[in-house]
Order: C-alpha cells, then structure tokens, then sequence
C-alpha cells in the first residue's frame, strides 16, 4: 500500500469513527443519563419513586425542565465519547492487521479466524480504553449526583485526583470481554452474510453486522457495567467492586445485576449499532 493511501485509509478510519462518536453524542446523551440513573439506583423502581429517580432534584419540575435534567455531563462526555470512538473504531482494524500477519500461517478457516482475529483486537482496544476513564467517571458524576453539576472541570479534578481512576479494574474487566464480543459479532455475522475482509459490505449489511456484535457486546459486559457504574458513581462510599457484587446478590438479588438492561439494550444498543454502522461504513465510503 503506498504511503497516500495508507494516509486516505488512516483519514477515512479516524475520521469516519470520530464522526459517529459527535453524531451519538448529540443524539444518544439523555438516554444514557437514564440507563446510569437506573444502574446507580438500589432501591427497587415503583410508579411512586419512577420520576425522582430519573429525574432526581426535577421530578416536580415542567417537562422542558425534566428533560434538560437528562444533559449534564455533556461536556465530558464529549471528550470521552469522540476519543474513545476514533481510538477504538479507528484503531481497531490496526491491530487486527498486526494480529493477521503474526497470525498469518494459522489453519483455521476464514470465518473463524476473522472471528477470533476481530474480537482479540477488541480486546486489546478494549483495555486500552481505561486511559480515557477519568472523563468517564466525571461524566457519570454530573449524571447521577446533582452536586457536581456546580463545579468546573479543573475544581472536579482537583477534588477527585486519582479517585478518576476509580474503577479502573472493572472498567477493564467488562471492557475486554465486551469489546471482543462487539467486534467478535461483527465479524461472525458479515461471515454468516458471506461478506469477507476484502469487500464492502452495503449500509443494510453494516448495520446488521453491527447490530448483532451490539446487543452480544451489552448482554455480555451488563453485570460488570453494574459494578462499574456504582463505583463510579461514588454514591456508596469506597467499597470494592467484589464488596459490591456480594450486596448486590444478597440484598438485591442476581436480577440486580441486569439493572437498566432494559433501557441500556433499547438505548445504549441503538446509539452502539448506530455509531459503530457509521464508522464502518464511512471508512469503507471514503476509502474508495
């Protein structure tokens, strides 16, 4: 490949991933505020307490007010959302490049090996994604603790410091296995539609191809995002993550574990096939 097209291919994979991150981010942004909500919520959700939980200090409030109640933390996610996707989006197929030569002499069939090839890759990118956790974790804090909607960036990371970092291990652990699972499916479906490494997939097959590695990539990381966002959240003082999986089976139940899986998969699933359909279509788009 010479040195212009590794250079188009480079500006149509960052790019295209950093165009899907800023279009889920506008769009998607108030549904994850209530995925958080829920998943940070230990008391069982009835129609009495539905509203205070979602909305917290604005369930009273009009409905223009409510609804501006489910933006805060924007600013930081938009920092974390666009750099995680032209990271990972963009920098996945690199390591799976790198993996396939390594790789090269392997007997498995296509299928498989573009399986394993993809879902490794993900993982790698997957663990790497924890240098980006501090705006993570800031953004999860404006939306589940109305305190910090008050403080500036510089404020929030002088209070907080290494606490940002909170976390760190279980973000890791539900990442790696959670990106495999979404660039893994990806894969397996394109193969399932008789799509290889060498063709361009249409939009239709895309959006399917990332549908499928979407919803096995949120079923498989739910419980440990659980544990993750209430660690996070700082709500429940410094307890440990395997300290939080022990109350939540004892005093919540294993169901627990599931919370805001609904609104996750309906919400946090789309926006997912979204932005992922996106960056690969638009790397494919612009490479031609």
């Amino acid at each position: 490949m010479s040195g212009e097209s590794k250079n188009k291919t480079a500006m149509a994979r960052f790019g295209g991933a950093g165009t899907a991150g800023a279009c889920e981010l506008l769009i998607f942004h108030p549904v994850d505020t209530v995925a958080k909500r829920l998943m940070n919520n230990p008391e069982r959700l009835t129609g009495a307490n539905w509203q205070k939980v979602i909305f917290q200090d604005k369930a009273t409030a009009s409905i223009g007010t409510k609804y501006g109640s489910l933006f805060p933390g924007i600013g930081y996610g938009a920092i974390y959302k666009v750099t995680q996707r032209v990271y990972k989006f963009g920098g996945q197929p690199y390591v799976k490049e790198f993996l396939g030569q390594q790789f090269k002499g392997e007997g498995k069939d296509s299928a498989t090996k573009s399986f394993l090839l993809n879902g490794l890759a993900g993982s790698i990118m997957g663990a790497g994604e924890v240098v980006l956790l501090p705006f993570d974790v800031l953004k999860i804090k404006m939306q589940t603790n109305p305190e910090y909607r008050k403080m500036s960036m510089a404020q929030c990371f002088r209070n907080e410091g290494m606490q940002l970092y909170a976390g760190w291990g279980w973000t890791m652990a539900r990442n790696v296995p959670g990106s495999f699972a979404l660039f893994g499916g990806n894969a397996l479906a394109k193969s399932a539609m008789g799509i290889t490494d060498k063709q361009k997939p249409t939009f239709l097959q895309t959006s399917l191809s990332s549908l499928v590695g979407s919803v096995t990539s949120i079923i498989v990381a739910c419980p440990l995002d659980v544990v993750k966002t209430r660690i996070q959240s700082g709500k429940f003082g410094q307890q440990s993550g395997f300290t939080h999986i022990r109350n939540i089976a004892k005093e919540e139940g294993l169901g627990a574990f599931f919370k805001g899986w609904v609104p996750k998969t309906l919400t946090v699933g789309p926006k997912l096939v979204f932005s992922f359909t996106i960056a690969q279509y638009l790397a494919a788009l612009w490479t031609r």
